[in-house]
C-alpha cells in the first residue's frame, strides 16, 4: 500500500465521487430513522427482490422513501436481524448496513491510498469473505443464529473490500485510459 501524490488525476475524482455517494447513501440509512416519526417503522421483514412494504414506506417523505425503497429491493430486512433508532427499524438489516458502512471506508481508503493487486491482497479477500461466508452457511444450515453484533463483524470486512476493489478498478481502468492515450500521442 503506498500514499497517493497530491495530484489529483480522473480517476482519484471518480473514486472521490463514488466515495461521496457511497458516503450521502449510507448516512441517509442513519439519518432516516431519526428523520421520521418515532415508531412509524416497525416491521420490514419481507423477501429480497421483492417490494413487501411499499404501503409503508410511500408514506414516507423525500429522501427517506427512497432509501427505505432501497431496502425493501435489495434485503430481507428481518426485524430481528436489523437495528433500531428512535424505534423505526433501519432500511437494510444489520449486515447490510455494515456492507454500505464497509465500501463506504473501503472507497475512502483508496482514496489516500495505492492499493496493489497482489497475493496479499489476495489473502486480504480470503479473509474478508471466510467470516461471512461461516456464518451465513452456519446459519442456513441451522447450526446457530447469529446476533447483529455478529452480522456487523461479518459485513464490515466484505464491504470494506468490495470499497477497496471499487476503488482499484477504478484507478486501472484510469491507468489504461493514459496509457492508451500517451502510446496515441
Amino acid at each position: 500500500m503506498e500514499t497517493r501524490g497530491r495530484s489529483f488525476s480522473k480517476s482519484r475524482i471518480l473514486i472521490l465521487g463514488f466515495f461521496l455517494f457511497f458516503l450521502v447513501f449510507t448516512s441517509l440509512q442513519f439519518l432516516g430513522p431519526i428523520m421520521i416519526p418515532k415508531g412509524t417503522v416497525l416491521d420490514l421483514t419481507g423477501l429480497v427482490g421483492v417490494k413487501n412494504n411499499e404501503a409503508i414506506i410511500n408514506e414516507l417523505s423525500e429522501p427517506w422513501s427512497s432509501v427505505y425503497n432501497c431496502g425493501d429491493s435489495l434485503c430481507h430486512q428481518i426485524t430481528t436481524r436489523s437495528f433500531f433508532i428512535n424505534e423505526n427499524q433501519m432500511p437494510f438489516c444489520a449486515r447490510c448496513t455494515a456492507i454500505w458502512l464497509g465500501i463506504t471506508i473501503g472507497l475512502g481508503l483508496t482514496l489516500f491510498y495505492r492499493i496493489k493487486l497482489d497475493d496479499r491482497f489476495i489473502f486480504v479477500i480470503i479473509f474478508g469473505i471466510v467470516p461471512i461466508g461461516i456464518d451465513g452457511l452456519g446459519q442456513l444450515f441451522g447450526f446457530w443464529e447469529s446476533n447483529n453484533i455478529i452480522r456487523v463483524l461479518t459485513g464490515l470486512p466484505i464491504g470494506i473490500i468490495c470499497g477497496i476493489a471499487i476503488g482499484i478498478i477504478i484507478d486501472e481502468l484510469g491507468e489504461i485510459i493514459i496509457s492508451r492515450k500517451t502510446k496515441s500521442n
